[in-house]
Order: structure tokens, then C-alpha cells, then sequence
């Protein structure tokens, strides 16, 4: 296996710690295969002007979080910016106080790129596009170089920013968001730090009072529990224009929707994924996918659900022709199953060849050894309806590490003993971990 070193420590690190990796899926993936062919195909279908909402409903432990961290990495191939935001109580899609603008702020917190991936990549997105174009000026007004002295030369870059960032006037909250990403390249050009730090916190939705926006940057508005879903629309646009693919919206643990126990407030929340929904599918909005991650509960739960909420149960209901075997990965909502054990196994053997080739030795734990300690883990009382792939996976790097640690640690206390039959009576791997019946 060959794999960078940062990528195998963000690997064994993540899965140690019970999280997805943000780099390194690739060497991972086992079953998904068919799953990262429809969200390349769908994410090939954005860069042509279409918008698309996914709904990932599976149990705990079925890889929810998995398919969106597969989502990030190959829409950070394609060019995309990537974003994402975990429901809690504190941030949903809908709420006063603050709650509903909390989640916007988080998902501009955690903007990603593929050079800068694991979030707080808006600076870096407005000053490469700054830097863009000063090149694409400097080349047609044959400047020579880029000189902020030149009265002339800022002029002229400021000019084409005002061209990019008009087209955001037609938008709702468009004139407003132009007037900040100005005020940006002013601070930008005349290092004037502070001014761009101010467009950065109107930006991020943080200004809570228009009179201090006003102040500060000249604005008329803010972003706030009432507007701040059009400033995701018009993020998205600006995006597209300064040339990415798009942009991708990963929500998780929408479980805290779900939670919410003031009906009015929840039926607000179901009203706002209706909203999207119709809005990706009508076209009112282009270059965005957004996906959710949620429970069987949050989307079936005909009390509390998302099919409590009668025009979204109509939209959300899976084809009907549809079987395990011959599935539509196209419609809305794709339900997701835990791994089967023989995925398990192989997603093991990965996990081990991994750790293996970081930390440099030649790997002595056996496949048979694999399915005893699989065997071992199911054989716990209560196992079978509570143990998922993170469990095992956590347990497994854990044993890896003490005998990696501990060369003279007997690992029959770990993965028990293991009988190894002669070359002419040994069964394939596949048909003995099949008859454990896991």
C-alpha cells in the first residue's frame, strides 16, 4: 500500500478517536462503491447549472457521517467548496434567538477547500479570488505587475470586482453582500486588516445589530434568523462566479430536528427542508447540493417525522419499485444499512494494512485472526442489536496499537485461538466467516 503519512495518521487517528477521517477515505471505502457513483454523477450534474437535496437516513452506525466525509472528498476533486454543520439544540433551520443564524455561522465557519480542508477557508477562498483577479488585470492592461501604489491599477481591479459582485444585486440580500465583498478589497488593498475582519464577521452572519454593521461597513442589513437560507443561496452564486464548481451543504445529526418538542417550532424546521427541497428541484437556485443526515425516526415518525409534515411525506416516499437488490440512487432519500460482516472483515484488513505500512513493520495478524476477533466482539451479551462497524473498528486499532507496542503480548487474548487447517482442508475465508452466522 502506498499512502502519505499524514493521510494513515488521519486515518487511525479519526477511527481511534470514534470519527470520520477528512482525508484518506479511499484506502477505507468498502461497500459504498455504488453510493460514490451516484454523488459523483450528481455532483457532475451541479457544475451544469442544477441544484440537488440528498436525504441519507440510516440507523446509528449505518455511515451516515462516512457518505458525507466520501461527499467532501470527491467534491473537493471537482472543484467544489465544501460545507457542513451538525443540527443541535443551539443551531437549527428554523428559531429565534439566534438559532437559526447560529447554523448559517457554522456552516461559514467550516467552509472547506481541497488546499484548505478542514474549514475557516473563506479568507482564503476572497483573497485568492482578490489575487485572480489583480493577475487577469495586470495581464490585459499590461501593467507588468501588481502594484498597489498605482491609483490606476486599483481602479481597474476594483472595477472587476464590481462586475462580479453586481451580479449578485438581482439576488435577495445581494446588494448588501457586494457592498461587504467591496469593503473586503478595500481592506485587502489597503491592509487594513481590521475592515476586512469586519467583512469577514458580517460574512460569517455575526453582527447582531444593523446600527454597528451600518457603522462599520455601510450596510443596510445583516444576516440573521430571518434571511440568513438566501444568504446560503447567495453565497452559492458568488461561488460559482469566481469560477469553483459549486458549493456542497452537509447537514448531520438532523436526529435534533426530530427532538424538538414544541410542535409549531418543529413544523417550522420541516417547513424549511420543504422549502429547500422545493427549491434545489424547481431550479430557483443552481450549483448547490445539500445533503442531510438523519435516523429512520426523523423521516418516518408520522407524528414527529418528516412525514408528519404531509407535503414532504409525498415527496420523500421512496420509489416503490425499488428492492434491496435493485436500488434508485437518484430519488431524494437513500437509505443507508450498516455494513454487512464480510464488509466488516474487509474493512479490517484495510484498517490493518494501514497501520501496518505507518508505523513501518510487516503485518502478522492473519485473516483468520480478524474473524476471531470479530467472533469474540459478537459472542458479548447484547452485542448483536448495540455493536457497529465504529465499535469494532475503535476496538481493532486498539488492539493493533498494544501489539504493536508489546511485541511479546500474547494475542490470543485478543483474538483467541485459532485453529489453522492444512493447505488440502482449509476452507475459503469467505465461506467460514459466512457460517459464523454474525
Amino acid at each position: 500500500m502506498k499512502i502519505r503519512k499524514k493521510d494513515s495518521q488521519a486515518i487511525l487517528n479519526s477511527l481511534a478517536g470514534g470519527v470520520v477521517p477528512s482525508r484518506g477515505l479511499e484506502y477505507i471505502m468498502v461497500g459504498r462503491a455504488e453510493e460514490a457513483k451516484q454523488i459523483l454523477l450528481d455532483l457532475q450534474n451541479i457544475k451544469k447549472g442544477t441544484s440537488i437535496i440528498k436525504l441519507f437516513i440510516g440507523p446509528f452506525g449505518s455511515g451516515k457521517s462516512f457518505i458525507q466525509a466520501l461527499i467532501q472528498q470527491i467534491a473537493f476533486k471537482e472543484k467544489f467548496v465544501v460545507t457542513k454543520a451538525d443540527f443541535t439544540p443551539e443551531r437549527r433551520l428554523y428559531g429565534t434567538e439566534g438559532k437559526a443564524v447560529a447554523t448559517y455561522t457554522e456552516l461559514m465557519k467550516n467552509m472547506a477547500i481541497a488546499t484548505v480542508p478542514d474549514g475557516n477557508a473563506l479568507p482564503t477562498i476572497l483573497d485568492k479570488w482578490i489575487s485572480e483577479v489583480q493577475s487577469a488585470v495586470v495581464l490585459e492592461k499590461n501593467y507588468g505587475s501588481v502594484s498597489f501604489e498605482n491609483d490606476e491599477f486599483v481602479k481597474d481591479v476594483e472595477r472587476e470586482i464590481t462586475k462580479i459582485v453586481s451580479k449578485m444585486d438581482e439576488l435577495t440580500g445581494g446588494f448588501d453582500f457586494a457592498r461587504v465583498l467591496t469593503q473586503y478589497f478595500n481592506g485587502f488593498v489597503h491592509d487594513n486588516t481590521e475592515l476586512q475582519r469586519c467583512a469577514l464577521r458580517w460574512l460569517r452572519g455575526e453582527y447582531t445589530t444593523k446600527t454597528e454593521a451600518r457603522s462599520d461597513l455601510g450596510v443596510r442589513d445583516i444576516i440573521d434568523d430571518s434571511n440568513y437560507y438566501e444568504y446560503i443561496k447567495v453565497m452559492s452564486q458568488f461561488i460559482k462566479q469566481i469560477g469553483y464548481s459549486g458549493m456542497v451543504v452537509n447537514f448531520d445529526e438532523a436526529i435534533n430536528l426530530y427532538k424538538i418538542t414544541h410542535p409549531q417550532t418543529r413544523e417550522k424546521n420541516y417547513e424549511t427542508v420543504l422549502k429547500i427541497f422545493n427549491d434545489t428541484l424547481q431550479g430557483n437556485v443552481e450549483g448547490i447540493y445539500i445533503t442531510f443526515g438523519g435516523t429512520p425516526e426523523f423521516l418516518e415518525d408520522e407524528r414527529r417525522g418528516l412525514f408528519s409534515y404531509g407535503a414532504l411525506k409525498r415527496r420523500l416516499e421512496s420509489n416503490q419499485f425499488e428492492t434491496v437488490e435493485y436500488r434508485d440512487l437518484s430519488q431524494p432519500v437513500i437509505k443507508l444499512t450498516p455494513l454487512k460482516n464480510e464488509e466488516t472483515f474487509v474493512l479490517l484488513q484495510k484498517i490493518r494494512d494501514v497501520h501496518a505500512v505507518h508505523f513501518e513493520y510487516q503485518k502478522t495478524i492473519t485473516e483468520l485472526e480478524i474473524m476471531g476477533f470479530i467472533q469474540t466482539l459478537y459472542s458479548r451479551p447484547g452485542a448483536e442489536d448495540n455493536l457497529t462497524a465504529g465499535d469494532i473498528v475503535r476496538q481493532f486499532i486498539g488492539a493493533l496499537n498494544v501489539l504493536h507496542q508489546n511485541p511479546t503480548f500474547d494475542k490470543t487474548q485478543i483474538f483467541g485461538s485459532m485453529d489453522t487447517p492444512t493447505n488440502d482442508t482449509k476452507p475459503s475465508v469467505h465461506s467460514r466467516f459466512q457460517k459464523t452466522n454474525l
